[in-house]
């Protein structure tokens, strides 16, 4: 079971909550919160997970590690636990810089996106939940071929003008 607190349209939370995999779905101006880590190496290069063959969302695709904020979470919280998950790494708070949020009603979210600079060796991740099966550092202009090439998730949230005020970041 995984439940999700219900925001409104002003990301105010309702007080309801609702199982991801139950039949009930959001109603129209009712959101959930989800998070997006764009993890970047000294090189500049952008840290990509290939998903599971056995996700029914884009199987065997690439993307960025995320996911849904699940009950009493806020999305700080969420992207450490989701990079946990999905790479066997531990983040500290003191690691994650807020760089935006975006409202999607069609997929009823909020999308909180965390940049996080670090050097990883690849052979270090483990991949304990399953959803991720491989990962690989690309540069931007990498990056930019994947998504033509529509090799990449649709739901990833951003550019290579993101990308220029990512390395600002600090």
């Amino acid at each position: 079971m995984e439940l999700w607190t219900v925001y409104d349209v002003n990301r105010k939370c309702t007080g309801k909550v609702i199982d991801r995999h139950s039949n009930e779905k959001l109603k129209k101006g009712e959101y959930h919160l989800v998070v997006e880590a764009v993890i970047i190496n000294s090189k500049g290069e952008i840290l990509l997970n290939k998903r599971s063959k056995f996700k029914k969302k884009y199987p065997n695709m690439w993307e960025t590690t995320g996911g849904s904020c699940i009950k009493c979470e806020n999305s700080l919280q969420a992207i450490l636990r989701e990079i946990r998950e999905e790479l066997g790494i531990i983040f500290n708070k003191s690691d994650a810089i807020f760089y935006k949020t975006l409202r999607d009603d069609d997929a009823k979210d909020f999308k909180d996106i965390w940049i996080f600079r670090k050097d990883l060796e690849i052979k270090n991740l483990s991949y304990t939940d399953g959803e991720v099966v491989d990962s690989k550092w690309v540069t931007i202009d990498e990056f930019e071929k994947m998504v033509n090439c529509k090799i990449i998730i649709p739901t990833i949230d951003f550019s290579k003008e993101d990308y220029k005020k990512f390395l600002e970041l600090k």
